[in-house]
């Protein structure tokens, strides 16, 4: 069975974690969804002086972060966070995960109910490499975000900044803050019309 979140290339890996680590605030609870073997939950506990907790679905990722002194369950994302309350926690993270899910509408209501704040990262499948690979090749797209064959892939709900942005507007989420990435790296020349044909990747900061 696969992680919850992507396999991804160590150093824009690391990038990406950067980033997450710099949105939240020291001291912060965090909800760690698709924790995977707990590298970034580590991260933030160590760095920003965290209380942290993760859910992860694969039975050999949660007991390599129970290893690194990690409080982390074993859950199905798409089964819900009922077993937390309103508004546990100061941070839910979903990174790499939400294409990966069976119910992505109902996991960001869940971490929306549960946190005070969501940090949801994912892979934009409208950036224009993306479309040309698509156009000129006639075959589903791979790159170093989408490194799988369309029959092995974990990503079942791809989707594009725009396609959040609208979700976000219908079922009135607060869109606090976007980080527009490519290779790894913020972009900051990228505004809200650009992002979703420029951004390779994407941060959205949301609440209620």
């Amino acid at each position: 069975m696969m992680y919850y979140n992507l396999i991804m290339l160590g150093k824009k890996n690391k990038l990406n974690y950067k980033k997450i680590i710099d949105i939240v605030e020291t001291q912060s609870s965090i909800l760690d969804l698709g924790t995977g073997e707990g590298t970034l939950l580590k991260l933030l506990i160590n760095e920003k002086n965290c209380s942290g907790l993760g859910v992860e679905i694969n039975q050999n990722a949660v007991i390599k972060s129970l290893e690194k002194g990690l409080s982390v369950i074993q859950g199905n994302l798409d089964e819900g966070l009922h077993m937390f309350s309103d508004k546990q926690f100061d941070y839910a993270i979903l990174n790499q995960t939400l294409q990966s899910v069976q119910k992505p509408d109902f996991v960001i209501e869940e971490m929306l109910r549960v946190a005070k704040k969501c940090i949801i990262s994912f892979p934009n499948f409208a950036y224009y490499k993306v479309r040309f690979y698509l156009f000129f090749k006639g075959k589903m797209p791979k790159s170093k975000m989408l490194p799988y064959e369309w029959y092995n892939t974990p990503n079942i709900h791809l989707l594009t900044v725009k396609d959040f942005f609208e979700f976000s507007k219908m079922r009135k989420i607060k869109i606090l803050n976007s980080i527009y990435m490519q290779n790894g790296n913020t972009c900051n020349y990228i505004n809200k019309n650009l992002a979703n044909i420029l951004s390779e990747e994407v941060i959205f900061i949301c609440s209620r």
